[in-house]
C-alpha cells in the first residue's frame, strides 16, 4: 500500500523509530520465549506480529530517518543496569513494544489507519502473551528447582517451628512441604505465609499439602495431594499451569495414574513405618524399586525415612527422599539435615 508523504517529515521519523522500537522489544521477547521457555505458540505469535509490523515499514518512513539529528540516541537509564533476570529484561522489552505500539497508534489514525488499527490489536494482544510469558517463566523456574531436590522437609507441629526451618534451609534443603492437621485456618494462613517468605529468601520451593485455599492465598509454588484429595485435573484448573503438583502414591498403578493425570513429582511410600500415617501399611523397597524404573518425574521416597535408610534407597534406585521425624524431631535440625544431604550425594 503507497502511503502519501507526510507534510510533516519529524512525523515520519517518530513513525520509524517506533515501528524499530516495536519490533525490536518484540523479538527480545520472542527469543526467550524460544529458547528460555521452548514456547512454540508463543514463538509464532510473536514472530507474526513483528512480520504485521514490517509490512507497515514503508520506504517513506525509512527515508524520513535520521541518526545525525535524532537527540534520543545514545541515551540510557540507571534502570537497564538493573535488569538481572529473564523476566525482568522480558518486562521492560513488553513494556518498551507496547508504549512503541501505543505511539504508532497516536500518530497514523489519519495518515496511516491500517498501521494505526494493526498496533491497537497487537498491543492488547501483547498484554496478553505477557501474562502467559510470566506464568511460563514461573513455571519453568519451578520444576528446574524441582529437578534440582533430593531433599524435601514435610513440616509436623512444633513449638519451634519458624526456627526449624529455618535451620533446614540453612543447611541446604530446597524443598519445604507445609503439612499441618490441627491447627484452624487463620493460624494456618498467617504461619504458611511467614514460611513461605521464608523459603522465598533461600531461593527454595514451598508446597502446601492438601490445602489448594491455601496455597493460592499465600502465594505458594504448589500444592501436595494425597490419594483422597482432589483429583489432579480439578486441581490444575485452580492452581493453573505455572505452580506444581505433587501426588503421594503407594502402588505402581497409582503412580501410573498420577503421571497420566499430569503430577509433576510423586511421593513413594510409605516405604518403612510411619508415625504419620499409621494407617498404612509399609510398601518396602519392592515399590521404590519399580518406581525408579517406571517413570522419569521427581520421585520422593517417603516413610519413616532416616539417615541409616538412604543406601538402601538409593540401591534401590532413587536418590531423593521427604522426611518427617528424622528432621522435626531431631535434637540438631541443622546437623541432621547435613548429614541427610551429605547421604544423597
Amino acid at each position: 500500500m503507497s502511503i502519501a508523504p507526510l507534510a510533516n517529515q519529524r512525523v515520519a521519523q517518530l513513525i520509524d523509530a517506533n515501528l524499530d522500537r516495536s519490533r525490536e522489544g518484540l523479538r527480545v521477547v520472542e527469543d526467550w520465549c524460544r529458547f528460555g521457555l521452548r514456547r512454540e505458540d508463543l514463538v509464532s505469535t510473536l514472530k507474526d506480529w513483528r512480520q504485521q509490523l514490517a509490512k507497515h515499514h514503508h520506504n517513506i518512513y525509512k527515508q524520513a530517518r535520521s541518526t545525525t539529528t535524532d537527540k534520543g540516541i545514545g541515551l540510557s537509564h540507571p534502570a537497564q543496569r538493573n535488569r538481572v533476570s529473564p523476566l525482568e529484561v522480558v518486562a521492560a522489552n513488553c513494556s518498551r513494544a507496547e508504549e512503541a505500539l501505543r505511539v504508532l497508534e497516536e500518530f497514523t489514525r489519519i495518515s496511516d489507519p491500517l498501521l494505526a488499527k494493526n498496533a491497537s490489536n497487537i498491543r492488547y494482544g501483547l498484554y496478553e502473551v505477557e501474562k502467559k510469558i510470566i506464568a511460563a517463566t514461573y513455571s519453568s523456574q519451578r520444576r528446574e528447582k524441582l529437578k534440582s531436590c533430593n531433599l524435601c522437609l514435610i513440616t509436623s507441629p512444633q513449638k519451634e517451628l519458624i526456627s526449624i526451618v529455618t535451620k533446614v534451609l540453612e543447611a541446604g534443603v530446597g524443598m519445604i512441604q507445609y503439612r499441618c492437621k490441627k491447627e484452624n485456618d487463620l493460624n494456618k494462613f498467617y504461619q504458611a505465609k511467614e514460611l513461605a517468605e521464608i523459603c522465598k529468601s533461600f531461593g527454595a520451593l514451598f508446597i502446601i499439602n492438601d490445602h489448594i485455599d491455601l496455597a493460592l492465598a499465600i502465594d505458594a509454588d504448589g500444592v501436595h495431594l494425597g490419594q483422597n484429595d482432589f483429583p489432579i485435573d480439578v486441581a490444575r484448573k485452580l492452581i493453573g499451569d505455572e505452580r506444581i503438583i505433587g501426588r503421594s502414591t503407594h502402588s505402581l498403578k497409582q503412580l501410573k495414574d498420577a503421571e497420566k493425570q499430569g503430577a509433576d513429582y510423586l511421593g513413594v511410600g510409605p516405604v518403612y513405618d510411619s508415625t504419620t500415617k499409621p494407617d498404612l501399611d509399609p510398601v518396602g523397597v519392592n515399590y521404590v524399586h519399580e518406581a525408579s524404573k517406571n517413570t522419569q518425574l521427581p520421585c520422593f521416597a517417603i516413610g519413616g525415612i532416616k539417615k541409616e535408610c538412604i543406601d538402601v534407597i538409593r540401591s534401590s534406585g532413587l536418590n531423593r527422599v521427604a522426611v518427617v521425624g528424622a528432621i522435626m524431631d531431631a535434637e540438631d535440625p541443622f546437623q541432621e539435615t547435613t548429614n541427610l544431604l551429605e547421604s544423597l550425594k
